[in-house]
């Protein structure tokens, strides 16, 4: 015989239905004692078996008298789905919303072309039935969960508040500069009757994971935002929440990277190390213990954290996250933002090794620099790709930089040959990767910072100029390295070789006239040429110096003048040369023209633009004029004389 829509399925069936959502609760509870490596298995069958009994539930008509059984599946059911995932994924709440057209259609209602939210707002209007109060504020919670998964939070308020006002329980709104959906979570309650006992987890313990998850994503809004007092006040109450070591730590790093952008580097270093305490395989915060002993000129306790980062990566592989048995929906299955995964990035040991040796290169620690960057050049020449990570958040640069510092680095420690071997190797690797001439401006290559999705063809253009610019920067910084390596070894015409190999290099790049122009977006690296250009014209002049080659010379500075006007070592290398050849009287004017304004503590005139890639350090340090106390003497004594007696 049909059964008529909405009636009740026969007592035997509901009965053997609820006997059996008992007996896989009862099976479940018994599991969780085997570990969680049991548990997890036992969860994924337990999962096909609540979806195989849901089928079964639902190959007949909605009844009311069924449907607070049904709804206990659901929530059941659902909460193995997301306990046995990775993470939520908002199209597995399918099944909530089918729940929902359920009890729609037991009270002869509809709803299928409604919203998500719209549903909720019409069941929870139109049920009047006692008995699915509590099964529909258990699902009430499930949706929670999938929307904060999916940071939705605006709809977890609205539903919350729908929630509230469906039980009319005339609690007070939140205070003023309460957090609103804070409130509403903490003033859920589930309604007492209905109450089911077969439940894999109770509706109070997934609300306080809600309010947890709430807290932590909100404050993790604020932080994005740069609302960092509200961040940080969100953020400690997720950490006064529900939840395991392994989340708490997560959050005591977002603490302390909230505190160091607010200034507040000690109370930084509180969380992070609060955070390690708590989880000493939260290696990010490890990271963010470094750069903040950077920020604090702490040099000696941020390479200890580097060093001890990077052995603690070396010996612990990324795990995933444990399977817990008692909670199968938890914190770490809700909150996933790229800004949390920004700032929980977990590094390769090839980063740090590469940080260590930059951190000691650029603080003159030499011969710990030189130890790392050959670490870490064997780990490039190993081919262990997976060590080399190559997305955009990662500290390494391109592995041509790299090769020119550790050069740097070995020439700072008397290394010399090494550092022209490991310059040739760059300079073997970029040779075809240049064309023969290079423009800056040519036709329709001009354009915006952002360029529109209209002009791929130019952008691609700007790109690969850039490419090309970058090769032709490795490569002549590579002849320059060389040159001052030669100089090292005292070797005057071998220096000359390299650095008039630099500068026939560059001059695929026009210095003046059509297309020296830059435009903004190649700007930074033209400047880096021009600074290669001048070091080579300035490394070439003092080794023409050297072999008494002083007209040379002269136009060597004459040239480093032109391309950098005013530069301190040109211009004294220039008065030096003319004082040489005699002419006293032009080094004098020129003296008193470039070199009697002050300069900065690197020598370098004030003002004068942005930093140079650290490989190039090293080459500024030696390009630096040595003699500039006694040459001023002289040309001072020089004036004096001449002001005593111009005819002499």
């Amino acid at each position: 015989m049909k059964r008529r829509r909405g009636a009740a399925p026969e007592p035997g069936c509901l009965r053997a239905w609820a006997a059996e959502s008992e007996a896989l609760a009862g099976r479940w509870r018994a599991a969780r004692c085997a570990g969680p490596r049991g548990a997890e298995a036992a969860a994924r069958q337990q999962r096909g078996a609540f979806g195989e009994l849901l089928l079964r539930m639902r190959g007949l008509p909605a009844a009311l008298p069924a449907l607070p059984l049904e709804l206990t599946v659901v929530y059941n059911s659902l909460l193995f789905v997301m306990g046995t995932s990775d993470r939520v994924v908002e199209g597995e709440a399918e099944g909530i919303r089918q729940g929902l057209l359920r009890v729609l259609e037991a009270c002869g209602s509809s709803g299928q072309d409604l919203s998500t939210e719209e549903l909720w707002q019409k069941v929870l209007q139109e049920v009047t039935d006692e008995e699915l109060r509590a099964p529909l504020h258990r699902l009430a919670a499930l949706q929670a969960a999938w929307w904060l998964a999916t940071s939705r939070l605006r709809s977890v308020t609205g539903l919350f508040q729908l929630l509230s006002s469906a039980e009319d329980s005339g609690r007070a709104p939140c205070s003023r500069g309460e957090n609103k959906l804070l409130a509403l979570l903490k003033a859920w309650r589930v309604p007492a009757k209905g109450v089911s006992t077969s439940l894999v987890q109770s509706a109070e313990n997934l609300k306080e994971t809600l309010c947890t998850a709430a807290a932590f994503l909100q404050g993790l809004q604020e932080l994005e935002a740069g609302n960092l007092p509200a961040a940080l006040s969100l953020l400690q109450k997720a950490a006064g929440g529900f939840c395991s070591k392994r989340v708490l730590a997560q959050i005591y790093t977002c603490l302390g990277c909230c505190a160091q952008q607010m200034g507040k580097p000690q109370t930084a270093l509180q969380h992070l190390k609060r955070a390690l305490q708590v989880d000493f395989q939260c290696l990010p915060a490890l990271s963010h213990v470094a750069a903040v002993y950077q920020e604090l000129g702490e040099t000696d306790a941020e390479l200890q954290a580097l060093g001890l980062l990077y052995e603690a990566l070396e010996k612990n592989p990324p795990s995933a996250a444990s399977f817990s048995p008692y909670f199968l929906i938890r914190t770490e299955l809700l909150v996933h933002t790229p800004i949390l995964t920004s700032l929980l990035r977990r590094r390769q040991p090839s980063e740090v090794k590469y940080l260590l040796a930059q951190r000691c290169l650029q603080e003159g620690r030499v011969a710990d620099a030189v130890e790392h960057y050959l670490d870490f050049l064997a780990v490039l020449q190993e081919g262990l790709q997976q060590q080399v990570p190559l997305d955009g958040g990662s500290a390494l640069p391109r592995i041509p930089e790299a090769f020119l510092e550790a050069a740097s680095a070995l020439e700072q420690d008397g290394r010399h040959r090494d550092a022209i071997t490991l310059c040739e190797e760059v300079i073997s690797r970029t040779t075809d990767l240049i064309p023969r001439a290079l423009l800056l401006v040519e036709e329709g290559l001009e354009q915006p910072e952002s360029p529109s999705p209209g002009m791929g063809l130019a952008g691609g253009l700007l790109s690969q100029k850039r490419e090309s610019l970058h090769c032709l920067t490795w490569r002549a910084a590579a002849y320059l390295h060389q040159g001052w390596a030669w100089v090292k070894l005292g070797e005057n015409k071998e220096a000359i070789t390299q650095f008039s190999r630099c500068l026939s290099e560059l001059l695929r790049f026009p210095l003046c006239g059509p297309g020296a122009e830059p435009t903004g977006n190649l700007l930074a690296e033209v400047e880096v040429l021009q600074k290669i250009r001048l070091l080579s014209l300035i490394g070439r002049g003092t080794q023409f110096l050297e072999l008494g080659k002083h007209k040379e010379a002269l136009l060597d500075f004459q040239y480093g003048l032109q391309v950098s006007p005013g530069d301190p070592a040109a211009a004294s290398y220039l008065v030096q040369a003319l004082w040489k050849l005699n002419r006293k009287q032009e080094a004098a004017a020129h003296w008193q023209k470039h070199l009697e304004r002050p300069t900065g503590e690197d020598g370098q005139q004030e003002g004068q633009g942005r930093p140079f890639p650290l490989y190039l350090v090293s080459c500024v340090k030696q390009a630096a004029f040595p003699q500039r106390e006694s040459l001023a003497r002289s040309i001072q004594d020089y004036l004096r004389t001449m002001s005593q007696d111009p005819f002499s």
